[in-house]
């Protein structure tokens, strides 16, 4: 009796791109790193005028390998009366919502102006910054987590 011949089997997989996994809520709210650029202290004389304005920069860097759309609003303030006791309230000049876009690795400077009526301690970091993947079609943008306290100080000449 004949053995019947042996014949090598061969597999074929059809070649698949592979699906990217979904971002987790962590990562998304890590795309954009930002950090605040100002003086520790600025002096101004609120007798020759009554309105004291402070160059600040928003550096936003977007860590991720893709691009990124981000949203910036600088209408939040803060409410509570412990803050409001230690840093007294201020108001951000211009425009107040930004969106733009940036591509993988980016880094975009932001010029901003605060304003200030009185001396004092004030907090800088107000600003929100929410940041979405460019090809996602997410309704809502993430929350980007927010650094520690931007404290400056405000004295009168």
């Amino acid at each position: 009796q004949e053995l019947p011949e042996m014949v090598l089997l061969k597999f074929f997989r059809a070649e698949s791109t592979p699906v990217p996994a979904r971002p987790t809520p962590e990562q998304l709210s890590n795309l954009i790193k930002t950090s605040l650029h100002y003086p520790e202290s600025f002096s101004h004389s609120f007798h020759q005028k009554s309105l004291c304005l402070v160059p600040v920069t928003l550096l936003l860097s977007n860590c991720s390998q893709a691009v990124v759309d981000v949203m910036i609003d600088l209408r939040h303030k803060t409410t509570s009366p412990e803050a409001l006791e230690i840093h007294g309230s201020f108001t951000w000049l211009g425009q107040t919502q930004y969106k733009l876009q940036l591509k993988s690795q980016e880094v975009y400077s932001l010029q901003l102006k605060a304003c200030f009526v009185h001396t004092g301690v004030y907090n800088l970091g107000t600003p929100r910054v929410f940041a979405k993947l460019a090809d996602q079609a997410t309704l809502f943008e993430t929350s980007q987590q927010n650094s520690m306290p931007a404290l400056i100080i405000i004295n009168n000449i």
